[in-house]
């Protein structure tokens, strides 16, 4: 089968969608179909490379104004065109009569341009965008979405559109328990760091919704009790959140690591006491799967996708409860309790496999082709 992917603009910086994009492609292609994969190139946006200011406006013109020319030449080709991430639903309008799957992992940026609280909230132009992914993704014939919770925000802002279906990410790299010695190894990389003391962990940006806040606070409830240090993983910090930091005291026990491969990021899964993290508003939440595999306990909020992803492998608190967040943490020290949510998470963690997700795939590119 030729299967068409069509992927995420390079200068906005989306690395967990341009992962999900790799693992398609190369997952698919091992399966023997042709494959190719075609994306918005950087050629007014080389002169400011940036998701924001001019970067973002040049941006605009490779993704609204050239890079259409390119996706009705390559979309003669398809058998099936997937657009793989949902914030590019826009892109239905240029194939004709063709339509495409696309895959859905949340849309609360399109409910925060709804007026809608989500931690998401939209300029005047931010608000057309929306506008029209919404729009792009009536148009499609299928909307893939990866959690039923997301599942259930298409089918309440598109009813009677396309069909609709539900399709778990996989894990993008193959997370697993490492030897302590291989660990340690790969952490030594990062300068000042112990990696011999266990750490309160977490991983992603520095927006609202992943409160980054809401994680200090906690930490700060358990610094006498838990003598490791608490450790972010991804974008820096904010003004605001290294100023909580320090008014809280914590600036000796805080450490980032910008950026971590996903070896790095195995690692670090796998010396850390917990992944903590009590996110207000997500879709899925990699992170998660991500730490169970890797035998790594998950302390987390109860809200969106969160049980269903999470299963019986996590402890679960409401996103405010910041002392129940602090007390499993403690709970987790407990070599008994540690044991029993390691293992809960690792059986959980096995539902979400890379063959598992493209089974899911192939099955809708079969329907669709037969359209």
């Amino acid at each position: 089968m030729k299967i068409l992917l069509i992927g995420n603009y390079k200068n906005d910086r989306q690395e967990s969608m341009q992962r999900f994009a790799d693992m398609l492609e190369h997952g698919l292609t091992r399966r023997g179909h042709e494959v190719a994969r075609v994306l918005p190139r950087s050629r007014a946006g080389a002169f400011k490379p940036g998701a924001h200011g001019l970067g973002k406006w040049l941006g605009y013109i490779d993704k609204f104004v050239l890079f259409p020319h390119e996706l009705r030449a390559k979309a003669a080709w398809a058998d099936v065109i997937h657009i793989c991430d949902h914030s590019n639903a826009f892109y239905t309008q240029h194939l004709g009569k063709r339509r495409a799957l696309v895959t859905c992992h949340d849309l609360l940026a399109v409910r925060g341009a709804l007026g809608e609280d989500t931690d998401c909230p939209a300029s005047l132009t931010g608000r057309v965008l929306q506008r029209w992914i919404l729009d792009g993704l009536r148009r499609a014939r299928t909307v893939a979405c990866v959690s039923s919770y997301t599942r259930s925000d298409v089918e309440r802002l598109i009813s009677g559109g396309p069909r609709v279906r539900v399709v778990p990410n996989g894990l993008n790299h193959t997370y697993r328990r490492l030897d302590e010695n291989e660990a340690l190894a790969r952490l030594s990389r990062i300068s000042g760091f112990d990696a011999r003391t266990p750490y309160v962990f977490h991983v992603g940006s520095s927006q609202r919704r992943k409160n980054r806040e809401g994680v200090i606070r906690v930490f700060h409830r358990i610094k006498d009790a838990f003598r490791g240090p608490l450790v972010f993983a991804g974008q820096a910090l904010s003004p605001g959140q290294r100023d909580l930091v320090q008014s809280l005291g914590l600036a000796e026990r805080v450490i980032q690591v910008g950026g971590p491969d996903n070896e790095m990021l195995e690692a670090l899964y796998n010396r850390a006491h917990a992944l903590l993290f009590p996110s207000r508003f997500e879709g899925f939440g990699w992170p998660i799967i991500e730490a169970q595999a890797c035998g790594c306990p998950v302390v987390c909020s109860d809200r969106c996708s969160f049980p269903e992803v999470c299963g019986e492998g996590g402890l679960l608190r409401d996103v405010d409860d910041e002392a129940g967040f602090a007390a499993d943490l403690l709970r987790l020290i407990e070599p008994s309790e540690r044991r029993v949510f390691i293992e809960r998470g690792l059986e959980n963690a096995r539902r979400f496999t890379a063959d598992a997700m493209l089974d899911s795939y192939c099955q809708l590119y079969e329907e669709e082709a037969a359209a």
